[in-house]
């Protein structure tokens, strides 16, 4: 079982740039395939990006890619999303995820482990 605990949210102006974090618990953070997702009021959780767990591969949503990078430092149990460029349309909550299995996957349906998310606002 793991622990996430995002942070890094906050209120920005569109262009501007943020860097969420996601600190796992545990001592086999090594062993998750890692994913953000997001989440606005009234619409479904979208996929952002996953990275695998050694961090050589990732995946992103289209409307993301060039924007934000995903990456991981598992000497510190942590996952990151930087997000530069932001547009009002990031607006959301976003969650970290992690998968106990060597494949990403876009489905939120196949991570078992979820942090409680943190708000990111975008202003216009």
């Amino acid at each position: 079982q793991v622990q996430l605990i995002e942070s890094g949210g906050g209120l920005v102006q569109a262009g501007d740039s943020l860097r969420l974090s996601c600190a796992a618990s545990g001592r086999t953070f090594g062993n998750y395939v890692m994913g953000w997702f997001r989440q606005t009021p009234g619409k479904e959780r979208e996929f952002v990006a996953t990275i695998t767990r050694a961090g050589r591969s990732t995946s992103y949503a289209d409307s993301v890619q060039g924007r934000f990078t995903i990456s991981r430092d598992n000497t510190k149990n942590t996952v990151y999303l930087q997000m530069n460029s932001l547009k009002p349309e990031d607006t959301a909550v976003y969650y970290c995820a992690a998968r106990t299995t060597y494949l990403m996957s876009r489905s939120g349906n196949d991570y078992e482990f979820w942090g409680q998310g943190t708000q990111v606002t975008v202003s216009s």
